[in-house]
């Protein structure tokens, strides 16, 4: 039975998060802890990528943690970014998060629904004119540069963040007592066995999000009972309910 779960994520700044609900409806324990941290790089560092913002007209974005960097090395270049800069965003959550730099404009930001790029594509084709900037981490495939050269677009990628572990104690790692373990990101299952490597994997039920979270815990051993998204799970918090409803 699944009574204690860490969740690989910062603790939910609202009262009202789906998680305080579960934790209520089904007397189970979630506790916050990431596995990793996200830094942005230097301003020197991305110079020497030889990318310069103002060559672009739109900007891809896969993640609030983009959204932050972008705009982070842009005010320390001492970039004005302008207003005719569009932004395409893996989801709406991501795109309304834009209005923390800039005035948000529906002709000028773009989202799918799915959180995938493949979603994305059709409303970037649409401006096939425009050259896309796309903000990455230090940790990616080649999987959008291979999507967008498919459909001949205009894009570059770039680097302009990396995940590191978020270091836990000696005393977090004796007492690892979790029945339960979420995980967000494939950087997450590699800190999370690099961290607990004497932990009895096939005793902790793990539940991941997104197809490559999915498959690096399944490379790692892991004992995967919950994948979202889903067509009837588009969340985690959607695919935890059910789980915990399905499994007391």
């Amino acid at each position: 039975m699944v009574k204690r779960i860490l969740i690989s994520q910062p603790k939910p700044t609202s009262e009202k998060s789906p998680y305080y609900e579960m934790e209520r409806e089904y007397g189970v324990e979630m506790v916050f802890r990431p596995f990793i941290k996200v830094e942005g790089i230097s301003s020197k560092e991305f110079r020497q990528q030889k990318v310069s913002i103002l060559n672009y007209t739109s900007v891809v974005f896969t993640s609030r943690h983009a959204i932050d960097n972008f705009f982070k090395l842009a005010g320390e270049m001492r970039i004005d970014v302008p207003e005719s800069m569009k932004y395409f965003c893996v989801t709406e959550t991501i795109a309304l998060y834009i209005q923390k730099y800039v005035q948000y404009r529906k002709r000028k930001v773009f989202f799918g629904k799915t959180g995938k790029m493949n979603d994305l594509l059709p409303l970037m084709i649409k401006h096939k004119t425009e050259k896309f900037l796309i903000p990455m981490s230090d940790v990616h495939d080649d999987s959008v540069k291979t999507l967008l050269d498919s459909k001949r677009l205009d894009h570059t990628e770039c680097v302009m963040y990396r995940t590191v572990s978020n270091d836990f104690t000696p005393e977090e790692v004796e007492n690892f007592d979790f029945d339960m373990c979420i995980f967000f990101s494939p950087s997450g299952i590699n800190a999370f066995k690099g961290t607990f490597k004497n932990t009895k994997d096939n005793t902790v039920v793990v539940g991941t999000f997104g197809p490559a979270t999915a498959k690096a815990a399944h490379e790692a051993g892991l004992k995967v009972k919950m994948e979202a998204p889903t067509k009837d799970h588009p969340s985690m918090t959607s695919a935890l309910r059910d789980f915990l409803k399905n499994n007391k």
